[in-house]
């Protein structure tokens, strides 16, 4: 499908800008990851340890009075998230007494709305030491997930390439972790699950444009790179956007109507899919492209 049609994009004349823009996003990830580490940030259950509770009730029940009934039981630290369809509630009380939350949360409901019955359709408990471990062993995965595609990409292509994916990748993690921590976004199982889903879904984009800029450097051994590079982007380009808006799409109908339990989990893809379009584009390939050009200098100073 021709989106655009032919195109005649300098994109390589823009890194120096992009290269700008995906430092400042990084720096502001790697705070944010820093944060995470140190358990500052808003951190959910899964990883700081606490309660989470789905109630389901007879009648609506306003999030006002439900979190006032809890502070009359002694409960102030609380996440309540009203889900519509079918008057469902669902409180999270992070840390405290894992164990006792549970009985606390239905004896103040079950006082103060006598009218309005419940029934406790799922529970999940999850203990600080438990809750930690899991922190550090998320973070040593997604180190791992990356470290994978270095080689894969390596193997697959050369070295070069292999550095410029992996920067990509990286850049889209850290964007993705830096919006959720300035927005300040509960950090949770759900979220790393899109982190590494937008990770391979990068990968995905970075390499359809590294098989054009390989088959055209064949073909083309003659012109000069950056005009490989620049031809090479502009003839996928229309596949990028249209592959791009399609995902997009997908998320925005999983972020809209998907429900509150997974709407963190979509608006995360959302991120990671605009933000992985851009990189593969502005980032991995001008990285590459410097990688080529100073390979080329060195074997020429040699020669």
């Amino acid at each position: 499908m021709e989106l655009l049609g032919k195109t005649n994009i300098d994109f390589m004349g823009k890194r120096n800008i992009s290269f700008i823009i995906s430092a400042i996003i990084t720096i502001v990830g790697i705070i944010g990851i820093i944060q995470i580490g140190r358990g500052a940030a808003n951190m959910g259950i899964d990883f700081s340890g606490g309660t989470s509770m789905q109630l389901k009730f007879e009648k609506p029940l306003a999030i006002a009075k439900a979190r006032s009934a809890l502070h009359n039981s002694g409960i102030d630290k609380v996440d309540l998230q009203e889900i519509k369809d079918g008057n469902k509630l669902l409180v999270k009380m992070a840390g405290a007494a894992v164990g006792k939350q549970s009985e606390i949360v239905q004896e103040a409901f079950k006082k103060e709305f006598t009218d309005n019955p419940f029934t406790v359709e799922s529970t999940t408990e999850i203990g600080p030491s438990i809750g930690d471990k899991l922190r550090k062993d998320t973070i040593i995965a997604v180190v791992l997930s990356l470290l994978c595609i270095i080689i894969y990409i390596a193997w697959r292509f050369d070295f070069k390439f292999g550095i410029g994916a992996t920067a990509a990748t990286m850049h889209d993690v850290m964007a993705i972790i830096a919006v959720f921590y300035v927005m300040d976004k509960e950090i949770n199982l759900l979220f790393i699950t899109a982190v590494l889903t937008v990770a391979g879904y990068s990968l995905t984009d970075t390499v359809v444009v590294f098989d054009r800029i390989r088959e055209n450097l064949h073909k083309n051994m003659k012109s000069a790179l950056h005009n490989v590079f620049n031809g090479s982007i502009n003839e996928v380009l229309s596949r990028t956007i249209v592959t791009s808006l399609t995902t997009f799409m997908a998320a925005g109908a999983l972020f809209f109507l998907g429900g509150e339990v997974i709407h963190d989990f979509s608006f995360a893809l959302m991120i990671g899919i605009a933000v992985g379009t851009y990189s593969s584009i502005f980032l991995a390939t001008p990285i590459v492209l410097l990688l080529e050009q100073r390979a080329v200098v060195k074997k020429s100073e040699t020669a």
